[in-house]
């Protein structure tokens, strides 16, 4: 195998690749006094118990306690989950991981009977406390959201039994993480010139968007044989993910998962099903989108895989890291001096773990902590890998805002935000790209990524989001969710989406094996929404200039510090509504309109 294509151990990555861990906890003896401090810190809040409805001052003492065990619990779980994540395989991560998830169980644990006293306080007195104590009201927003959710908190005793099931809850993502990233390998595969590539899960996709029909085939053949090899233990593992939320949904008196699962995040259920129906309405554009590639790419079938190789193929160029992080503090200069200024320290002060190597955790994140945010990449010097990194930037920007202008109690946005600024990083970069790209091979190039991303991001996120609620609804009316009937509504799914002009070969249907959002409860339909607001504050900001940015750069610091969605209609988009994301879809037709023409010069 050529060195080019060798994937390698942890310790033979230079330090400049990885991610400054030492910005965190110096040593392994720090993480570890921590971990104890965190302890004392919950051991403090616990003591009072019983008393939150005595005082204005014992109701604030709590609030101090819970935001400061917040923080600390970021950090220890943060730290062992970087180190966990930068090589699966490693027990010393494993460990940490465990430890600090236990930490956080016990913790919850101790900190129940917060939720139930709080709630015992009838409106009139807590009015009361925030007027004889002031600095209460750093609290008020938090006291409200939980407030909010008044029908949905127990008792006590009850709230304790859930906060101790926490650990086990988070079991079938555990076991997922570690069945695909640590123990399952895929056979080597070799390309039509007999040069030999390693299957990972980190080259999976840019193996797939190879020229080469015969490497993509075999490397499709690879990956999904082998998690078909495990079908029936990973719909074992969606089957029990499935069952902890509808245990909790149904502890909590939700009518259902997805009901339970939006309401954390106070997003109205109409949203998620809203977002549905639009992509459906609107499915003609992909498959409209689907007989272009057949027919540009040439061929009599157009199979799965062959949904990912540019249809510009000469005008493909390797992108190094270099240059991609260049480019991204090019294209969002339009958001200001500060904003770049902060991307630009990120990329010199090692934020990012930037390559692949044996064990890594696939795909890419951001987490924002507070000394910085840390973000994880497996770079592979193509386009898309440059666009992940614009993506995974924004969602650091976003963190490093919120952290910075709100207090660590209102800094944490909701995930329904979450995927807005990187998708707008996204946009800009593309947009930046365009701008100053007049060759026409290379702008149909470019316009051809463009349409991947709306295909990935936009419809096939939905299609999973659809996938989500499928098996959720399929298990709340007591059908059983077995490798075969999870298949079979897989591939019904993908034959809807991408229509007649696609071949939806059998592996295909196994894809739901591999995918980890599958466990994150309800989290891939906010890709679709974010990608559709995103789309849209991307255009305000390059038509508007700086109003539109003062407006984003608020959004950015606004953390949760109000509703997702008045927060989004702050900086000038109603996801309230259907019409971003029709409108979204509208662009992605009208990039076909100039696709076809570029390509038929």
């Amino acid at each position: 195998m050529s060195e080019m294509n060798k994937i390698l151990v942890r310790s033979e990555v230079p330090t400049e690749h990885t991610w400054a861990l030492e910005d965190m906890y110096a040593t392994k003896a720090d993480w570890e006094k921590d971990l104890e401090a965190t302890k004392e810190i919950a051991v403090n809040a616990a003591a009072l118990a019983g008393k939150l409805k005595d005082s204005a001052e014992n109701l604030l003492k709590y609030c101090e306690l819970d935001e400061e065990l917040g923080c600390h619990l970021s950090d220890v779980y943060g730290y062992a989950s970087r180190m966990k994540d930068q090589d699966t395989t490693d027990s010393v991560g494993q460990a940490m991981e465990a430890k600090a998830m236990s930490l956080y169980v016990e913790c919850s644990g101790m900190t129940s009977f917060a939720g139930p006293e709080i709630l015992d306080i009838d409106e009139e007195t807590l009015n009361g406390y925030y007027e004889v104590c002031p600095k209460l009201c750093n609290y008020r927003r938090s006291l409200s959201d939980l407030r909010r959710c008044r029908e949905h908190i127990l008792s006590p005793e009850l709230e304790k039994l859930l906060a101790d099931a926490g650990e086990m809850a988070q079991t079938p993502d555990t076991v997922f993480s570690m069945l695909s990233n640590a123990d399952l390998t895929f056979p080597s595969v070799k390309n039509s010139a007999g040069e030999e590539f390693e299957v990972t899960n980190g080259s999976f996709i840019p193996l797939m968007q190879s020229p080469d029909r015969s490497l993509r085939k075999a490397a499709f053949e690879s990956l999904y044989h082998t998690y078909g090899n495990v079908i029936n233990t990973s719909a074992a593992l969606i089957n029990a993910q499935v069952n902890q939320l509808k245990f909790f949904s149904k502890a909590r008196k939700y009518n259902n998962t997805l009901e339970a699962s939006l309401d954390h995040t106070n997003v109205p259920v109409g949203v998620y099903k809203n977002l549905i129906a639009a992509v459906h309405e609107d499915i003609g554009v992909l498959h409209r989108y689907m007989r272009l590639r057949k027919k540009l790419l040439g061929v009599d079938e157009l199979h799965m895989y062959d949904l990912y190789p540019s249809l510009v193929a000469d005008a493909d160029v390797k992108i190094s890291y270099e240059k991609a992080k260049e480019e991204v503090l090019a294209a969002t200069a339009v958001l200001g001096e500060e904003y770049s200024k902060t991307l630009k320290h990120g990329f010199e002060s090692r934020w990012v773990d930037v390559y692949e190597n044996k064990g890594k955790r696939s795909g890419a994140y951001s987490a924002g902590q507070r000394v910085h945010p840390y973000v994880l990449m497996n770079y592979k010097d193509t386009l898309d890998s440059e666009f992940t990194l614009a993506h995974e930037m924004g969602h650091a920007m976003h963190s490093w805002l919120s952290n910075k202008n709100q207090r660590p109690i209102d800094s944490d946005y909701v995930i329904f935000v979450a995927e807005v600024a990187s998708t707008c990083n996204e946009s800009l970069l593309m947009q930046h790209l365009l701008r100053k790209t007049e060759d026409k091979r290379t702008r149909a190039y470019l316009i051809n990524y463009f349409l991947e991303q709306f295909r990935t991001t936009l419809y096939r996120q939905t299609m999973f989001a659809e996938f989500e609620m499928m098996i959720n609804e399929a298990s709340e009316r007591g059908e059983s969710l077995t490798a075969d009937s999870l298949n079979q509504m897989y591939r019904k799914l993908n034959e809807f989406y991408y229509g007649e002009d696609v071949v939806v070969d059998d592996e295909i249907a196994m894809e739901w094996a591999r995918i980890p959002h599958f466990y994150y409860n309800f989290y891939v339909f906010q890709y679709a929404t974010g990608f559709s607001a995103a789309m849209a504050l991307s255009k305000k900001i390059l038509n508007e200039g700086e109003p539109a940015v003062k407006d984003y750069l608020n959004f950015l610091s606004g953390g949760c510090s109000k509703d997702p969605i008045s927060l989004l209609k702050g900086a000038g988009v109603d996801m309230g509504t259907s019409q971003p994301v029709h409108e979204a879809l509208a662009v992605f037709d009208s990039l076909l309109d100039e696709m076809e023409t570029l390509m038929a010069e």
